[in-house]
């Protein structure tokens, strides 16, 4: 292969050549061989400007030509970066327009102003301000003035700056049919405007399901879910979200009236007034049967004593009697642990076990012993026609006086209370009394053969549950006899 020996021969003295220059002692000083094998130095085109930038703009350094896109030199870099060869001095006179800064503004007044209006609100209420670290506020506003007994008690400093709190709204989203073991309810869905919780009216009114017979009082129906939300709505529309009247079927579609639209029926002296209790949500013992409390157990006696037929004097002849379903609601409240919610609840739990009672333990936790607010359970009563201005009075199942009150402030009114005792004190007390009960025993035994929630028909029973009441009756204040009390009689 003579032309790849004659290529061969070419490169090796290429090669010589280069090494020959590379290992002189001196460069080739013949004017011939330095004019065949000079070499151009790689910064030849870059000192001219890096000098010219350098003596009039003192911010350019190497870098900006290292880094750079050189297309005079093909040194090819970032895309889209700055071409130095074609930059220009600016004049001496000329001045670039800065884009103005965005000043911060604060919505919160300043210090100075707001201790001047604490001051001025001080001298109103005839109180002196206290020293106090100014850390000591979590809104960093001062802190609040003393209440004087001789006046009213006045909000705090920082919550006179909010704005006041919109008039209560609760709305009814949906309703629907529930079987459950102690007979159908109905389970109706409210919104707010005050927080952000669901809360629930399990309605027991089997009454309703009868479309054909007479009604002997009034049906418990919320007044928000039967008015006509839009122009545009249509009667599925209506039956979709629950309003309907009697039982709902593939044969039976029935919208309900609106409230105006719809006839009162009047109210016998000689049927009781609609059973009513007011639950608080309670995850532990509804769903996994806690026997720290009666929580669960209270939630299916409640239903079940609402759900017990009623026995009336005949409308038509009064020397007969006649029964009718049991009517009420169960006002079930999303306020978990008396208000605190479930993660402080299950660490006042771990207080309790170490030796705390259940007041202590959220007190040191920095709650209220019972944090409950009764507004939103007030206003879905009206709205279910249950205690307010116009209709019957309800009996309110319950054994906390706290509650009772609360409500009236509400509008309610209130002809009876039912206290609700748990069962294994109920059968404590029947045999620390030496009662003869034993036919009632079975029968309770029979109705209580199924329940609703993890306890259901049974009972909850424990030294935890007996130092949970006992609690509550004596630093609460709730209507229950103790069983010491009993045995002392």
């Amino acid at each position: 292969m003579p032309h790849h020996a004659d290529y061969s021969v070419e490169d090796s003295l290429a090669d010589l050549e280069i090494l020959d220059l590379l290992t002189a002692p001196e460069p080739p000083s013949s004017p011939e061989l330095h004019k065949k094998q000079a070499y151009k130095r790689r910064d030849a085109d870059l000192d001219p400007l890096l000098l010219a930038a350098a003596a009039s703009y003192g911010h350019v350094t190497r870098n900006h030509y290292t880094h750079d896109f050189f297309p005079a030199v093909g040194d090819p870099r970032a895309e889209g970066a700055y071409d130095w060869t074609k930059w220009q001095p600016e004049a001496p006179g000329a001045r670039k327009e800065r884009k103005p800064r965005l000043k911060y503004e604060s919505r919160q007044a300043p210090r100075s102003q707001r201790l001047k209006q604490a001051e001025l609100q001080d001298k109103e209420n005839g109180s002196a301000r206290t020293a106090t670290s100014p850390l000591g506020c979590a809104d960093n506003l001062p802190p609040p003035s003393p209440k004087s007994p001789t006046t009213a008690p006045t909000a705090s400093t920082s919550q006179s700056l909010l704005p006041p709190s919109p008039e209560l709204e609760v709305k009814c989203m949906a309703r629907t049919r529930v079987p459950t073991p102690h007979g159908p309810v109905f389970l109706h869905l409210y919104h707010n405007n005050r927080d952000n919780k669901e809360h629930l009216a399990i309605v027991v009114d089997p009454a309703q399901l009868q479309e054909d017979a007479p009604s002997v009082a009034p049906h418990i129906r919320s007044r928000t879910l039967d008015a006509v939300w839009s122009e545009s709505e249509t009667e599925m529309d209506r039956i979709t979200r629950g309003a309907y009247v009697g039982r709902l079927s593939k044969d039976s579609q029935k919208p309900s009236q609106p409230p105006r639209q719809r006839a009162d029926v009047p109210t016998s002296d000689a049927i009781p007034s609609p059973l009513v209790r007011i639950h608080s949500e309670c995850f532990t013992g509804e769903t996994i049967g806690s026997m720290r409390c009666d929580c669960g157990e209270q939630l299916d006696e409640a239903i079940r004593q609402i759900a017990q037929p009623i026995t009336i004097p005949s409308p038509s002849d009064p020397t007969h009697t006649v029964t009718i379903p049991g009517r009420g609601a169960v006002i079930y409240m999303r306020q978990e642990g008396r208000g605190i919610g479930l993660l402080s609840k299950i660490r006042a739990y771990n207080l309790q076990d170490l030796g705390h009672d259940t007041v202590t333990a959220n007190l040191m936790l920095g709650h209220g012993a019972d944090e409950r607010g009764y507004a939103i359970a007030g206003a879905i009563m009206r709205d279910l026609g249950l205690g307010a201005d116009g209709t019957e009075g309800v009996r309110l199942l319950t054994n906390n006086p706290d509650k009772m009150q609360a409500l009236e402030k509400e509008g309610i009114r209130i002809v009876e209370r039912v206290p609700m005792v748990p069962r294994s004190w109920q059968r404590r007390q029947h045999s620390k009394l030496g009662e003869e009960l034993v036919g009632v025993h079975v029968h309770e035994e029979d109705e209580r053969g199924k329940g609703m929630t993890m306890i259901g028909a049974g009972e909850v029973y424990g030294e935890d549950l007996d130092k949970y009441l006992r609690t509550k009756v004596l630093r609460m204040g709730h209507m229950l006899p103790l069983l010491s009390d009993l045995s002392d009689a």
